[in-house]
């Protein structure tokens, strides 16, 4: 059975909390989880750049000089992809890039990224986390007692306006709640800090 320590907000270790062991104990499957991170890279492109085709460009109607008699190749307009101020030939287009992994490729996904920060010792659980005030300090205060000094990601179990607002000034620091949770941002924080309540809703939707 896999265990963590639960602190309270100034850092004091009050419990610990046995974890669903086939949530946040499985062996974490490496292919599974680049899989996902491509997956949310690629849908997070916006697709929107464009090149002008020779059709698209402006000028270019008359034809530089007659088909035959020249010396020159024949050509039947200027703004060819060839010639300066032409068309692009094959240039990107917008287009979508996004595409859906198979949901059981998903929560594997998930339960490993999981899994691998338990196994690091990275993610932390707190008893609550409650800021009667907008104020960074406070939330910077928190972070200082819980000795986490890298990028931290900050899981709710519900939108707390308070402490999302106080934690967007903090560099390396981003706030999510369990329903937006992603491979990509366990993977790409140093530490997993999730509220007590978080951690049930997670196992309750994973287990």
């Amino acid at each position: 059975m896999a265990k963590v320590s639960v602190f309270d907000m100034k850092g004091k270790e009050l419990s610990t909390l046995d974890l669903n062991e086939s949530v946040f104990g499985i062996e974490p499957n490496i292919e599974v989880m680049h899989a996902a991170v491509l997956n949310y890279l690629a849908n997070q492109r916006q697709g929107t750049q464009s090149t002008l085709t020779r059709t698209e460009v402006s000028g270019g109607g008359k034809k530089p000089w007659r088909q035959k008699g020249t010396g020159h190749a024949r050509q039947g307009s200027t703004r060819s992809p060839q010639w300066r101020h032409g068309g692009v030939a094959l240039g990107p287009k917008p287009r979508s890039y996004r595409y859906s992994l198979n949901k059981k490729v998903r929560r594997l996904a998930m339960k490993s990224a999981l899994s691998s920060k338990v196994l690091d010792g990275d993610m932390l659980v707190l008893d609550e986390l409650k800021i009667e005030e907008f104020k960074t300090k406070t939330m910077v205060s928190v972070l200082k007692s819980l000795n986490v000094d890298k990028k931290a990601l900050l899981v709710l179990d519900s939108v707390d306006e308070k402490v999302i607002k106080s934690s967007d000034n903090i560099p390396g620091v981003k706030t999510t709640q369990v329903n937006t949770l992603n491979v990509y941002d366990i993977l790409n924080y140093n530490k997993l800090i999730v509220l007590k309540d978080a951690v049930s809703k997670i196992e309750e939707v994973y287990a």
